[in-house]
């Protein structure tokens, strides 16, 4: 769902509960459009100033109003949110985003009577968050047995009892209780959110602060295993240590208002629109600005949505000092690579390297953004420092592997490509990029042309609709004289592909091959149209199409010193 699709939901939704529609006037127009173009792009900054501009010509449409604290919301600028949605809520008009900002800003203040107060009067944040924020602003209160209470009737609701005991058992911890925190976790009624990254954090701590260490210990490592990101590895050595880790992870009923709404985006986060379940994270992000987590949520959906510069924004604001600093880096060195400010992701992924070079993943990254560039020599060194780091090879390591055997195809030292292909092959043998590359590579060198052709044939079926590995069946057959039956691949491979110059000077050959000639001269034709200098890979020759255009293959391989084309075992030619 893209943000001009949530808008057009949420201005119907306000027309329809105005009881009628609300169309936008003449003189807004404009601006109502080029915002509708830039919701298209998921352009949060730019939707937000054109809807701001034509609410100034139209202030009193509610569609237009809502709109804007969607766009406003989205960019995470919650104080004009708020100040749009206020004007809404005054106006009389009801809505779920609205609501949503207006229920965030009064936690955000203190202000529990307002939070109640609106939730009572049913403005529509739905069941889930208002309930659970009704609760919260009791605790707020002081409240706690009325928010316990709060917590259970909530729980009562159909699909949302884990929501409702977990928020209930965070309440329980940030007051000190965490014999009852504990006992709800335990509660097989909760498992469907324990399993998440955070659940379990905040379990471990329970257990810690009861001196149950060794139990936090083993629901530790049987969820994360042993290979731990640097803040998992501080808790769980802390846990190791025997000490009682403070309980931190939520403080307050507004950190626990936080929570309400990361909870809902972390749940919504793999079935919702990364558009919509961004209003949640900047929401848990504004009440809480430390919650790491809802900061690398946001700023992994900004990515999604392809608003790099936002992303880059979010990820910056996660503190230096904290242990999860290495994805927020991780996740900006790759926003900066996607818009195209690869050497500005080459320097951050550099400081990683020696801030975090104990981490394998920093150096697989780098060899990532290395071998982008071209840098193959560099790229391989990346990928062998990971694995130095990893130690014995695992399943899971082939695409370090793969990598890293590219990277030393690149510079033409085949042996030991060939070596770490055959290795990535070992760890993943049914992975079809390992197979097509290692199969065409070696029919590009004429080599093992049998087990070439039987490793791409694999791959052909595993997928069937990828040209490249089509082109790569065809290009072996070929290879191996059988241009018949190459003609039909390699068109496929050309529907599939029809833009890519390599595909279509191979069909070009095939069909020479087979005696096809014109149809073979045409398909050069298109293949230098295709050519792109700026973009070329090194696997594109024009100055050899060309020379293929003058004298034809035979002479062109004559030329070259290769062995002739065989006999056609298709005759044709036109």
């Amino acid at each position: 769902m893209t943000l001009t699709r949530i808008i057009a939901v949420v201005m119907a939704a306000a027309s329809l509960a105005q009881g009628a529609a609300s169309p936008v006037q003449a003189e807004s127009a404009g601006a109502y459009l080029a915002a509708r173009q830039a919701g298209y792009d998921n352009n949060f900054a730019a939707a937000a100033e054109y809807y701001v501009q034509a609410l100034t010509r139209d202030l009193n449409n509610p569609g237009l109003m809502e709109a804007a604290v969607v766009s406003t919301l989205g960019l995470g600028d919650v104080a004009r949110s708020e100040t749009i949605a206020t004007r809404f809520s005054d106006k009389g008009f009801e809505g779920q985003v609205p609501q949503m900002v207006l229920l965030a800003t009064a936690a955000q203040r203190g202000d529990w009577a307002g939070v109640l107060s609106r939730i009572e009067a049913k403005a529509g944040a739905g069941p889930l968050v208002d309930g659970l924020l009704g609760a919260w602003a009791r605790v707020g209160q002081g409240q706690m047995s009325e928010a316990l209470k709060a917590f259970d009737a909530v729980a009562e609701q159909r699909g949302l009892e884990a929501f409702a005991l977990y928020h209930k058992a965070l309440a329980l911890a940030s007051a000190g209780d965490f014999e009852g925190a504990e006992a709800i976790f335990a509660n097989p009624r909760t498992a469907p959110l324990m399993l998440t990254r955070r659940a379990v954090m905040v379990r471990s701590l329970v257990l810690g602060q009861l001196g149950r260490g060794a139990e936090a210990q083993a629901i530790f490592d049987d969820s994360f295993g042993s290979d731990l990101d640097p803040e998992l590895k501080l808790m769980r050595d802390f846990l190791a240590s025997g000490e009682a880790a403070p309980f931190t992870i939520l403080r307050s009923a507004t950190d626990g208002a936080a929570e309400v709404f990361f909870t809902v985006a972390s749940a919504l986060s793999s079935d919702a629109g990364d558009d919509y379940t961004l209003l949640y994270a900047r929401l848990a992000e504004y009440l809480r600005p430390n919650h790491v987590e809802a900061l690398l949520l946001s700023a992994r959906l900004l990515d999604g949505l392809e608003q790099f510069d936002l992303a880059v924004t979010a990820y910056r604001r996660v503190p230096a000092d904290h242990p999860s600093i290495h994805a927020a880096e991780l996740g900006r060195a790759e926003a900066l690579r996607r818009t195209g400010k690869v050497d500005a992701a080459v320097e951050v992924l550099l400081a990683l390297t020696k801030s975090h070079g104990d981490l394998a993943v920093v150096h697989v990254t780098l060899g990532d953004v290395m071998r982008q560039l071209e840098r193959y020599d560099d790229a391989a060194e990346s990928y062998s420092k990971a694995m130095a780091i990893y130690g014995a090879p695992q399943p899971e390591q082939w695409f370090v592997y793969y990598a890293r055997a590219i990277a030393y195809e690149r510079q033409g030292k085949w042996p030991e490509a060939e070596a770490d292909f055959r290795q990535a092959l070992l760890l993943n043998p049914d992975q079809p990029q390992i197979l097509n590359y290692l199969g065409y590579s070696l029919v590009e060198k004429n080599e093992k042309l049998e087990e070439a052709l039987e490793m791409i044939q694999r791959a052909v079926a595993l997928r069937p609709d990828s040209g490249y590995i089509l082109d790569s069946l065809g290009w072996a057959l070929y290879r191996l004289g059988k241009y018949d039956e190459a003609v039909g691949h390699m068109e496929r491979a050309a529907e599939l592909m029809a833009v890519d110059p390599v595909v279509n000077d191979h069909l070009g050959d095939v069909l020479w091959a087979v005696g096809r000639k014109r149809e073979a001269e045409f398909q050069w034709r298109r293949a230098l149209s295709f050519v792109d200098k700026a973009n070329d890979s090194g696997d594109v020759d024009p100055e050899r199409m060309r020379r293929k255009l003058e004298v034809g293959l035979d002479q062109v391989l004559k030329e070259e010193g290769a062995p002739p084309l065989k006999v056609a075992n298709g005759t044709g030619g036109n």
